[in-house]
C-alpha cells in the first residue's frame, strides 16, 4: 500500500483529531466523546512513525541517532516552549499547592513519564484534573515512550525472525488483551499506561508493514470502507461521553474507524479522502501538535480566573486564542526546527533537546522544592490558600480507616472528671465542625466530646465496613455509658446514598438499581439509629449536609485574588444544593416531626446568603475542599450550634 509521499489526507485526519479533543475540554456538550481524538493521534502516529523505520530499515540505511534526532526536532522545542510558558502563567496565578503540583509535574514531563504521574492522582476525566496545566501531556509521554522502545523492537524482529509481521500482531493483541483485562481492575492504569495502549499504536505500525495486496483493492470498497471509518470516528465522538468505560472495547471505534480511513485513502481516492484533504483541513492539521499543546493551559488558567464558570461564548474566545497560540508556535517555534534553520546536525538537536529539558526539568523541581513559592501570593491570596489545610486539630480528631483504638475521642471543656454533656459523632464533616464545638464548650463550659471516623456513617443497620459498625456500636455503648443529654449527628449524607457528583459510586452503602428502594434502606437504617439513641434518654439533632462546592471552586478563590478578581459571588445556587438534598431533607424533616427531642439544623441557613451557597465569606474561605468546611467555615457554625448549649443550660435553669 502507498505508506510514504504527501498523505494530505493524514493532516486532515490530524484535524479530525484535535478538534473534538480542543471543543470537548472546553466544554462544548456535543463533542461528549472528543477525548477519543487522542486515540485517533495514536494511530496516525504509529502508522508514520513505523513507515519511517521500516522504509530505512529495508534500505538497510536505519540509524538509532537519525531517528531519535528527528523526534527530538519534532516534539521538544514546542513543548519545551509550552512548559516553560505554563510555570511563567502559573507563577502568576497559581496558589502555593497548585503551583507545587505543576513543577512536579514539568519534572515528570521533561522525563516523558508524566502519563504515570497522573495515573497514580485524581484519573482523566476528574473534574479536578481541569486545573492540571499539563495534565494532556500523559498522551506525549505514551509516545516518546513508545518511540524509544519500538525502533529497538523492529531492529530485532526484522534482524532475527522471518515471520516477524505476525509477533507484531501478536503484541498488538496481548496489549489489547491487556487493555480489556486492566480496565476492570485499574481503569487509570488502563488509560494512561503505554502497555494498555500500545496497541492503538501499532495498530498504525501494521497497517505500515503490510505487505503490498496481490490485487489493489476496488475503488467502491475503499469508498466504503473510509466511510465506514470516519462513521466510527464520529460515532465515538458524539456518542461517548466521561461515563462510557474508557479505552477498553470502546476504543476500538476510534482506532479501527482511524485505522480504516487510513488504509482506503492510501488505496484509492475517496470522498472521505477528499474532505480530509480540504485545505482549512490540512492547514488546521499542519498546526494541530501546536493546538494540542497550547489549548488546555489556555483552558486550565482561563478556568482558574473564571467566577461563574465558562460561559459558551467566552469558551469559544479562549479557543481562538489557543488557536492563535498554536499558529505562532507552529510558524516561530516548530517550522525553523523541522527545517533545520536552527541546530540542522543530529547531535547538536539531540543535545539542545536534551539541555532544554533537563533544564525545565530542574526549574520544576525549584518550584516543587520550594512548596510552590507561596511568598508569590499577595495576603488576600495567601489567606484563601491557607484556608485550604487544617490547622486547628481536625485531622488530629478524626480516626482514619486503620484506626485500632475506636473509643478515642476528643475533648473540649473537659478537666478530666466531669461526662460528657454533648457528643458529636459523625464522618469527617463531624471532625470539621471541631472549631465550633470547642469554641462554644468553651463558652458555655459545657464538656462535650467528639467521635468521628472517617468514610462512616453514624447509621444503625446497613454498613459495609465492618470497622464502621464497630465504631458505631462503641458510641452508642458510650453514650449509654456517660448518660449524654444531647448527641449531634454529623456526616456527608449525600455521598453513601447518591456517590459523587462526577459518577464515583466508590463510597455508595446503599447499591440499588432503584434509587426509591435505596432511600427507603438509608430512611429504615437512619431511624433505627435515632431511635437507639432516644432509647439512651438523650435528645438528637441532626447536622444537614454543608452545602458542595463545584470541583476547582476552592482552588479558584486564590487565582482570583491574583487578579484582583472579587470572588464574594463565587459559589454555587442553593436550588442545586436543595434538589441533591431533597431527599434527605424530607427524611429529617418526618424525623423531628415524629418525636420533639429531635432537632435539625441547617448549615445552608449560614452559608447561602441570597441564594448563592458562597465559598468564601469575609475574606476567608468557608471550605478546606469542595464539602468540608474549612477553619473558618468550621467557627463560623458556633451560632448555629448554640441552641444545643443553650437548651442545656436552660434545663439548669441558666
Amino acid at each position: 500500500m502507498h505508506t510514504f509521499g504527501n498523505r494530505r489526507d493524514i493532516d486532515g485526519l490530524r484535524a479530525l483529531a484535535v478538534i473534538p479533543v480542543v471543543l470537548y475540554h472546553f466544554g462544548f456538550g456535543v463533542f461528549s466523546g472528543g477525548f477519543v481524538g487522542v486515540d485517533v493521534f495514536f494511530v496516525i502516529s504509529g502508522f508514520l512513525i513505523t513507515s519511517i523505520i521500516f522504509r530505512e530499515i529495508s534500505a538497510g540505511r536505519f540509524s538509532f541517532v537519525d531517528f531519535w534526532a528527528r523526534r527530538a526536532r519534532r516534539i521538544i522545542p514546542a513543548l519545551s516552549v509550552m512548559m516553560l510558558a505554563a510555570l511563567l502563567v502559573g507563577w502568576l496565578l497559581m496558589p502555593a499547592n497548585d503551583y507545587s503540583q505543576l513543577g512536579r509535574a514539568v519534572r515528570y514531563q521533561a522525563m516523558f513519564v508524566s502519563n504515570i504521574l497522573f495515573m497514580r492522582q485524581d484519573g482523566y476525566f476528574n473534574p479536578a484534573s481541569d486545573f492540571k496545566p499539563l495534565l494532556h501531556t500523559w498522551s506525549l509521554s505514551v509516545e516518546e515512550q513508545y518511540y524509544i522502545l519500538f525502533p529497538l523492537l523492529m531492529v530485532l524482529l526484522t534482524r532475527f525472525l522471518r515471520h516477524w509481521r505476525w509477533m507484531l500482531f501478536g503484541l498488538l493483541l496481548v496489549s489489547f488483551a491487556l487493555n480489556v483485562w486492566v480496565i476492570k481492575r485499574q481503569p487509570d492504569a488502563a488509560f494512561f499506561l503505554l502497555p494498555m495502549r500500545a496497541w492503538e499504536l501499532l495498530c498504525g505500525a501494521m497497517l505500515a508493514v503490510l505487505p503490498a495486496p496481490r490485487h489493489a483493492p476496488s475503488a467502491k470498497t475503499c469508498q466504503w470502507v473510509s466511510l465506514a471509518g470516519l462513521a466510527a470516528v464520529l460515532y465515538a465522538i458524539f456518542g461517548f461521553d466521561k461515563y462510557t468505560q474508557f479505552p477498553g472495547w470502546a476504543a476500538l471505534l476510534p482506532v479501527l474507524g482511524a485505522t480504516a480511513m487510513i488504509w482506503a485513502n492510501g488505496h484509492a481516492p475517496t470522498l472521505v479522502g477528499r474532505l480530509l484533504s480540504l485545505p482549512v483541513m490540512v492547514g488546521v492539521g499542519l498546526i494541530s501538535y501546536s493546538w494540542y499543546l497550547w489549548h488546555w493551559p489556555v483552558f486550565v488558567y482561563a478556568n482558574a480566573v473564571s467566577v461563574d464558570g465558562m460561559q459558551a461564548l467566552e469558551a469559544g474566545g479562549w479557543v481562538v486564542l489557543s488557536l492563535v497560540l498554536a499558529f505562532l508556535s507552529w510558524r516561530l517555534v516548530e517550522l525553523p526546527f523541522r527545517e533545520k534553520r536552527i541546530l540542522a546536525g543530529r547531535k547538536q538537536v539531540l543535545g539542545a533537546g536534551l539541555a532544554a529539558l533537563l533544564v525545565i526539568g530542574a526549574a520544576g523541581q525549584v518550584v516543587r522544592d520550594a512548596d510552590g513559592m507561596p511568598q508569590r501570593l499577595s495576603g488576600q491570596a495567601q489567606q484563601y490558600a491557607q484556608s485550604r489545610n487544617w490547622q486547628l486539630g481536625q485531622k488530629e480528631c478524626l480516626l482514619q480507616r486503620k484506626s485500632e483504638d475506636l473509643t478515642k475521642v476528643c475533648r473540649f471543656a473537659d478537666d478530666g472528671n466531669a461526662p460528657p454533656v454533648q457528643l458529636v459523632w459523625g464522618d469527617s464533616h463531624a471532625a470539621a465542625l471541631m472549631p465550633a464545638i470547642a469554641a462554644d464548650a468553651r463558652r458555655y463550659e459545657t464538656p462535650v466530646w467528639l467521635a468521628s471516623l472517617s468514610g462512616c456513617l453514624p447509621i444503625q443497620g446497613h454498613e459495609t465496613r465492618q470497622q464502621c459498625q464497630d465504631f458505631n456500636q462503641v458510641t452508642l455503648q458510650s453514650i449509654r455509658e456517660n448518660k449524654i443529654r444531647d448527641v449531634v449527628l454529623a456526616a456527608r449524607w449525600s455521598l453513601y446514598l447518591y456517590g459523587e457528583e462526577d459518577g464515583d459510586m466508590q463510597h455508595v452503602l446503599y447499591r440499588n438499581d432503584s434509587r426509591r428502594i435505596a432511600e427507603q434502606q438509608v430512611a429504615k437504617d437512619l431511624s433505627a439509629m435515632v431511635h437507639s439513641v432516644r432509647e439512651t434518654g438523650a435528645r438528637v439533632w441532626i447536622f444537614k449536609e454543608v452545602p458542595l462546592q463545584r470541583q476547582g471552586t476552592v482552588a479558584r478563590l486564590a487565582s482570583l485574588a491574583m487578579v484582583g478578581r472579587s470572588a464574594e459571588r463565587l459559589g454555587r445556587p442553593i436550588a442545586e444544593h436543595e434538589a441533591r438534598q431533597q431527599f434527605l431533607d424530607a427524611l429529617f424533616s418526618q424525623l423531628s416531626r415524629e418525636d420533639a427531642q429531635v432537632r435539625v439544623l441547617d448549615p445552608a441557613t449560614l452559608m447561602c446568603p441570597g441564594g448563592i451557597c458562597r465559598a468564601e465569606f469575609d475574606g476567608y474561605s468557608q471550605y478546606m475542599d469542595e464539602n468540608h468546611l474549612s477553619d473558618q467555615g468550621g467557627e463560623r457554625m458556633t451560632s448555629l450550634l448554640a441552641p444545643i448549649f443553650l437548651g442545656e443550660n436552660l434545663s439548669k435553669g441558666g
